[in-house]
């Protein structure tokens, strides 16, 4: 069970990585090489970007909770 918690950790750690990086930031980010930066300047906050920002935060929760899951089962 810890192993499959574990490899599961890292799978959501890295997509939460990734969705970190796709955000535009102060210099455009990596989110422009898919076209993210044209509406962004335009129009404010895109659908794009609403649905970047909330896939961004349901992975980071899933992966505090998966902390807190395989800190528990470890020291269990």
């Amino acid at each position: 069970m810890v192993i499959g918690l574990g490899v599961l950790y890292a799978v959501i750690g890295i997509i939460t990585i990734g969705l970190v990086l796709l955000h535009s930031g102060r210099g455009g980010g990596l989110s422009d090489m898919f076209g993210g930066g044209l509406g962004a300047a335009a129009a404010g906050s895109t659908q794009m970007e609403r649905n970047l920002d909330r896939l961004t935060i349901i992975f980071s929760l899933i992966f505090a909770l998966l902390t807190l899951v395989l800190a528990i089962v470890i020291n269990a």
